[in-house]
């Protein structure tokens, strides 16, 4: 059921390698990144913010605002963790979107080793994805050429497809893509992605 993913996530990661290594990123600390952190999307936002001239500040409170879903989601499935704290450390390292969704999490039929399956072959894949492109980014090229500079942002717009439902839900998609596009050719890199959560405050205001 996972295995379509594995080659989808190792693609992304080599394009987050080839874009580190645009942003003058080492390949080694492109690849400690992933395996630290295994958060594409935070760290797409980080090292674009980065590459883009923007401030340490901005890329890591653009990358801690996308990464905030995994409070809930963490909840959700913290009672199936047990053990010695390092165990659980290493276990919550795989509980990301797909494995989360994947295993039932949130729901009685949560299924634990289905989480931990998922999340170590997407781990395997994101970082053997990286390497291969922070080494190869050269050999790679560009990645428009292959469709993949569009590779996220196509991600972020199925993701927000199944949770914008509702009216309310649609105008703070709205007014936040509108909040990042009035200021991203007036303000430093990263602060638009900041400033468009003001949107999602705004919609939970109302709900």
């Amino acid at each position: 059921m996972a295995l379509p993913l594995f080659p989808a996530v190792a693609a992304l990661g080599a394009s987050f390698g080839v874009l580190a290594r645009t942003a003058h990123v080492g390949a080694v600390e492109a690849v400690v990144m992933s395996a630290t952190t295994f958060a594409g999307s935070s760290q797409v936002a980080a090292i674009s913010v980065l590459g883009a001239g923007g401030s340490v500040a901005a890329a890591v409170v653009a990358a801690l605002l996308l990464n905030a879903r995994y409070v809930p989601i963490g909840i959700s499935v913290a009672q199936g963790f047990r053990g010695r704290i390092l165990t659980r450390l290493a276990e919550a390292q795989l509980v990301v979107d797909e494995s989360w969704a994947l295993s039932g999490g949130g729901t009685p039929r949560f299924d634990k080793p289905m989480l931990l399956g998922v999340g170590a072959m997407l781990w395997i894949g994101w970082v053997g994805g990286t390497a291969v492109g922070s080494v190869a980014g050269q050999a790679i090229g560009d990645t428009s050429a292959f469709g993949l500079d569009g590779a996220f942002a196509a991600l972020f717009l199925a993701l927000l497809a199944t949770q914008v439902r509702g009216r309310s839900r649609i105008q703070v998609a709205v007014a936040g893509a509108a909040i990042a596009a009035i200021l991203i050719p007036l303000t430093p890199a990263g602060v638009p992605i900041i400033a468009a959560t003001a949107a999602v405050a705004a919609g939970w205001r109302r709900a």
